[in-house]
């Protein structure tokens, strides 16, 4: 049954770094704002910083809702499931931050992953509670391989066309909090 644990280590750490797949979940601190939940799981972006600490590179999306929430509040939860093997869930409770393209510091942090056209941020979160629970419910798949769309259609766009995109698409939440809106404004 379920355990709370101190750190990411040994068959805890094993188990999140063969996870081809985890879920994000955050949100807004109004009332009516809305939940969060959003599956990450591009190989190499995903990372243990140390025993408490992870991150992952953040890929433009269609949305940015875990920026925008971040933003307000830095209050998230991840977790993995084991969808093969023996049944476990884990969750990452914690505090996170955003590290933007353009913010010093992203260099560095965005180096520790696999290039990912469209790169639009390093998510950074500070573990606050670890814990993992029986995966029984979670039914068993086979993994089928990667999709290789996302980077293939921020390659084609470029650097200038993401950022295009993003200024388009990203700049506010759904419920209308600043979000992505730090690419520089074009004339």
């Amino acid at each position: 049954m379920g355990k709370v644990h101190a750190r990411v280590e040994g068959r805890l750490r094993d188990f999140v770094d063969r996870q081809v797949v985890f879920f994000v979940a955050t949100a807004p601190l109004a009332e009516d704002g809305h939940v969060n939940l959003s599956p990450r799981g591009l190989p190499g972006t995903f990372g243990m910083l140390d025993e408490l600490t992870f991150a992952w590179l953040d890929g433009t999306g269609s949305g940015s809702e875990t920026i925008a929430h971040l933003r307000e509040n830095g209050r998230i939860t991840v977790m993995f499931c084991a969808f093969d093997g023996a049944p476990d869930i884990v969750r990452f409770h914690g505090r996170g931050r955003v590290v933007t393209r353009y913010d010093e510091g992203y260099a560095d942090l965005a180096g520790r992953f696999t290039d990912l056209p469209g790169a639009r941020a390093v998510v950074v979160v500070d573990i606050e509670r670890i814990s993992d629970s029986c995966g029984f419910s979670v039914p068993l798949m086979d993994y089928a391989g990667e999709r290789d769309l996302l980077p293939a259609y921020f390659e084609r766009k470029g650097v200038e066309g993401s950022a295009n995109y993003r200024r388009r698409k990203n700049r506010t939440s759904l419920d209308g909090l600043p979000a992505f809106d730090f690419d520089p404004a074009t004339e």
